[in-house]
């Protein structure tokens, strides 16, 4: 099976203290390489002001993770833990692998069409003929 790519953002409660925050990034991380899983990336967005309202709060604490893994279990183990952590209050998955390939796809379907095309040439300017400089006279 090949591998796919996920990116995993959650938010934390604002007044979440940074070492459970790193308690759960840990767990998070430590869940997802027992399970097979590669993570690429981890990266702590600080606190940001949220597009609405989410348990009464108007601000979170970001956190992204860029993974890889062959299981789809990975994916539902982790969702599952940040499902009953404390701090955590939203969390998102994304299989971003799809996406790229659709991309690629539709960039050689543009690619084919473009070469189909004939190209455009510049017609050239009329020469200036013995009648109409003539008559404009």
């Amino acid at each position: 099976m090949e591998e796919r790519q996920y990116d995993l953002i959650f938010i934390c409660r604002p007044d979440t203290p940074e070492p459970d925050i790193d308690k759960v990034i840990s767990t998070l991380e430590h869940t997802a390489i027992e399970k097979g899983a590669r993570i690429e990336k981890t990266d702590k967005w600080g606190r940001k002001r949220m597009a609405y309202r989410v348990s009464r709060l108007r601000e979170g604490f970001y956190v992204y993770m860029d993974l890889r893994s062959s299981h789809g279990e990975v994916v539902k183990e982790l969702e599952r833990r940040l499902k009953v952590a404390d701090p955590v209050i939203k969390y998102l998955t994304i299989r971003v692998d799809e996406e790229l390939k659709r991309q690629d796809k539709l960039k050689k379907h543009r690619e084919r069409r473009a070469a189909r095309r004939p190209r455009k040439t510049v017609p050239a300017a009329p020469a200036p003929s013995g009648e109409q400089s003539a008559a404009a006279i």
